[in-house]
């Protein structure tokens, strides 16, 4: 059987590449274990026979770029400001220094009803948006990270370990562009902090909820009750490609 595809009068398209996916049966999450991918020429067959798979070629950086390219994954020229840290096609990393802000508290877990919508101080913080994804950790120093500076746990429930930010019904841009930086931070402080994914996730004697209730007014984020991790940022980031990308 000869397989090929026609949209319109002027486009026509025959099968002449195959990509197969080979994962390991091991769930991780945020992505499945380790994966390789084999690359194949298609033979084509008369039309009482199926297209036949080449032999497996390796896959080439060029050629997962050029394929990429073709739909249409390339990146537009964009002005990065100094708060961003790292761009790709399909990741932007940056920095924010500590700041003021309105949270929201839901009731799922604890009494943070008489603190809700109040303005709080908070920790400088390193971002990372991926694919519809959110992921926050926290810095100590108020300066740009270096690929060395060590990262803090970001001390807001809604969180999973690797700093994943459980998006629940928060709007979350469609991209990961220079100009949607500052609606996915809008997104994170006006959704609701309502579960905590972790056991600790500050020093703080009274945990998140004598945190927050402790800072409601105040100026400054106490960064000693930040904890740290032994994770990079150049290890924050590369672990999160390595793990869509795996």
């Amino acid at each position: 059987m000869q397989v090929s595809v026609s949209i319109g009068q002027n486009h026509h398209f025959e099968l002449r590449e195959a990509l197969l996916i080979y994962r390991s049966s091991e769930h991780q999450y945020g992505h499945l274990g380790d994966t390789f991918v084999t690359h194949h020429e298609v033979t084509q067959g008369d039309y009482a026979r199926q297209p036949a798979l080449g032999p497996a070629k390796p896959l080439t950086i060029e050629f997962v770029h050029s394929l990429v390219q073709a739909l249409g994954g390339r990146v537009q020229v964009e002005f990065l400001p100094e708060s961003v840290i790292a761009r790709t096609e399909r990741l932007i990393a940056w920095w924010t220094r500590p700041q003021k802000r309105q949270m929201f508290f839901g009731t799922t877990q604890g009494d943070m009803g008489g603190i809700n919508g109040a303005i709080f101080p908070q920790p400088a913080l390193v971002w990372l948006a991926m694919d519809r994804s959110l992921s926050v950790r926290a810095l100590k120093e108020d300066r740009r990270p270096r690929a060395d500076t060590k990262l803090c746990v970001a001390p807001y429930w809604n969180l999973y370990e690797t700093g994943n930010v459980c998006l629940g019904s928060m709007r979350a841009p469609d991209n990961s562009t220079v100009a949607s930086i500052p609606q996915w931070e809008q997104s994170f402080y006006e959704s609701e902090f309502t579960h905590g994914n972790i056991g600790r996730l500050t020093r703080h004697p009274g945990g998140f909820e004598g945190l927050w209730m402790e800072l409601a007014g105040k100026k400054k984020f106490p960064v000693g009750s930040l904890i740290e991790l032994p994770e990079t940022v150049e290890e924050f980031l590369c672990g999160k490609r390595r793990g869509h990308d795996d």
